[in-house]
């Protein structure tokens, strides 16, 4: 196990315990997510090393590595994200005339896939094996290993996304530094991430299905990712909410309360969540991030 002793975003050394919670997906085991008392960006630490996280990702419940259509929660999630693939390539056919993408972290290659159908050249790395086989014998997708992400070469990508990938990244700002790197100096870096400041992290607290300890690192909310950035000479220019992720996780967190399987209050909660945000954009359960150079 790795312990962080100094904040990956400001260097502060004074860290405090913030909440514990159970890996309902994997090990059953409790883990803890610190705060830095500087910043207060929020890490999971203790955390698994880089050798050891792979055997938290081996459950068919885990969707972007298995596609897994198990349960009930999943096989909503797989109707939804059809429509949410359409959105996402609406949003980068709206961000760039240069139709050549990077994803990392793809995953099983849905995203990549609906590009390619809408004329995008593609490309893709994703540490996982059996979600790059997938993408290949599915999709027909070439995907890179992980470690090949240092092959591409500079400023060659006008838009790179990343979909819930940067909270499991070990190596936090060394990625940023290799995305800047790969990234066009007009080019475009959509970031989307859970937001530990929600309206539905604050109500669910430890239950909170977003935390997803310990395969999330790390607990943005739209400060502590804007801080990274900037470190990096980035800067965010615009917020999207994802309205879906509410729900979604409303509903995986009243699966995590002991006693509790109410899918209709984790509706109605997903709702309040997305009521809040309305309201301001902070709030809402997970959100996409526009980025551009400084």
């Amino acid at each position: 196990m790795e312990i962080i002793i100094k904040c990956p975003i400001c260097r502060g050394t004074e860290i405090v315990s913030f909440l514990k919670c159970k890996d309902y997906t994997i090990s059953k085991e409790y883990y803890t997510i610190s705060k830095c008392i500087k910043c207060n960006f929020k890490f999971t630490n203790p955390r698994p090393d880089s050798t050891e996280i792979g055997k938290f990702y081996e459950s068919d419940e885990y969707i972007s590595h298995s596609d897994s259509a198990k349960g009930i929660i999943n096989h909503i999630y797989k109707i939804v994200r059809t429509y949410t693939l359409n959105k996402k390539v609406e949003l980068i056919n709206k961000l760039s005339c240069e139709k050549n993408i990077l994803d990392i972290g793809c995953g099983t290659g849905a995203f990549l896939n609906h590009c390619s159908k809408n004329d995008w050249e593609t490309y893709g790395v994703e540490p996982n094996e059996g979600a790059r086989k997938f993408a290949d014998e599915n999709y027909k997708l070439k995907i890179n290993k992980e470690e090949e992400l240092t092959h591409f070469p500079t400023n060659s990508f006008p838009i790179i996304t990343m979909w819930h990938v940067l909270e499991h990244v070990h190596l936090l700002n060394e990625r940023i530094n290799e995305i800047k790197r790969l990234l066009k100096k007009d080019g475009t870096l959509i970031i989307a991430v859970p937001n530990s400041n929600s309206w539905d992290a604050e109500h669910y607290k430890e239950n909170w299905a977003a935390y997803d300890l310990p395969r999330h690192l790390y607990h943005f909310s739209p400060k502590t990712l804007g801080l990274l950035l900037n470190n990096h000479g980035l800067k965010i220019i615009n917020k999207l909410p994802m309205k879906f992720d509410s729900y979604y996780i409303s509903l995986l967190s009243e699966k995590y309360i002991p006693g509790n399987t109410n899918i209709l209050k984790g509706i109605i909660n997903g709702f309040r969540s997305n009521l809040m945000g309305t309201k301001d954009i902070n709030k809402y359960s997970s959100i996409i991030y526009i980025i551009k150079n400084a």
